[in-house]
């Protein structure tokens, strides 16, 4: 089992988290610490960024590892309906009250075509994910799980169509 959990970089502190999402039992064993008898810590708030980043990391990997298109896709979306709604709001403005749109509110036309932009281009980073783990699962012949054991069910015996008197 702990073959299965891909280690790199810092992300050894969150073995445990990794170990039951693979569905590994965790138990806590209560320890006794020690006092620093000499140096100080090197632990500071740059340490804590850091392990702040491997989290949402671990996060992203755990939800979304297999279903990019998930993650990304609802931005994308989210992006183009709003961006579609202010534009469509905009249009409006335009045709039902004469309103010259550019010279009022120009920024928020900007605002509109960048978040169509923006969401038309995360969901084709999904896609590119989407492509990326199915490749990945059908090259290296890897299951998105792991097989715990295997469980066969005798079949029962058929009786047969003549039985003999």
């Amino acid at each position: 089992m702990i073959h299965n959990i891909p280690l790199y970089g810092e992300m050894h502190r969150f073995i445990p988290a990794l170990a039951s999402w693979y569905g590994a039992s965790i138990c806590e064993i209560p320890i006794r610490n020690v006092n620093r008898e000499r140096g100080k810590s090197h632990y500071g708030i740059s340490r804590t960024v850091r392990v702040f980043f491997d989290l949402l990391t671990i996060r992203f990997l755990l939800k979304y590892m297999t279903r990019p298109l998930h993650f990304f896709g609802t931005f994308g979306a989210l992006g183009i309906f709003f961006g579609s709604a202010i534009s469509l709001m905009l249009a409006g403005l335009k045709v039902f009250t004469h309103q010259a749109v550019m010279d009022s509110h120009g920024p928020l036309f900007v605002v509109a075509g960048v978040l169509i932009l923006a969401g038309i281009q995360m969901l084709a980073i999904g896609l590119l994910g989407e492509l990326q783990v199915r490749h990945y699962h059908t090259s290296s012949h890897r299951a998105p799980y792991a097989i715990d054991r295997l469980v066969r069910l005798r079949a029962p015996e058929e009786p047969s169509m003549l039985q003999e008197g």
